[in-house]
């Protein structure tokens, strides 16, 4: 299982493109929210995306739930689970409903970790990054039990990796 991810595009048409073209061969895309995009607009098409704070409301679903190769994906935004404060709400949710992996953005700080074999990413923003000045986006490979995450930069060069 290969899944890209992406979060806070901001309106930003040409990143989303530039990211895909750059990734043809991943079994899924997700966009965490804030794309600020039209839910018509095509270069959303296959992408899996939830709506941030800045989209328009009723364009976007606010959480998404998906199983790619048997791995149930929880997404969300994050304006509604406080997470630029705890992830503890984002958690008791995705135990609700049984995730293996959780996306999300809006804090627009890159990080993932796992907690009870759960993992919970958020890769950045691929316009305006905070904490750090790398605009970034994430791929996430799974390796066995154990997640290969690699985020990268907006120019496809790899930042960091980990394998959690």
């Amino acid at each position: 299982m290969k899944i890209l991810v992406m979060s806070d595009t901001h309106g930003d048409e040409e990143v989303i493109r530039q990211v895909l073209a750059a990734n043809p061969f991943v079994d899924a895309v997700f966009h965490c929210g804030d794309s600020e995009l039209d839910a018509t607009n095509e270069v959303l098409d296959g992408i899996h995306i939830v709506a941030g704070n800045c989209d328009r409301e009723g364009e976007f679903p606010e959480e998404k739930i998906v199983t790619v190769e048997g791995k149930t994906v929880f997404m969300t935004h994050g304006h509604l689970y406080r997470v630029k404060s705890t992830i503890m709400p984002l958690k008791y949710r995705a135990e609700e409903i049984g995730a293996n992996i959780v996306l999300f953005g809006h804090s627009h700080l890159l990080g993932a970790e796992t907690d009870e074999g759960t993992l919970f990413l958020n890769p950045g923003s691929l316009t305006l990054p905070r904490g750090r000045r790398e605009k970034s986006y994430a791929i996430i490979q799974l390796l066995g039990d154990a997640y290969h995450v690699q985020f990268f930069l907006e120019e496809h060069i790899l930042l960091e990796e980990a394998v959690l």
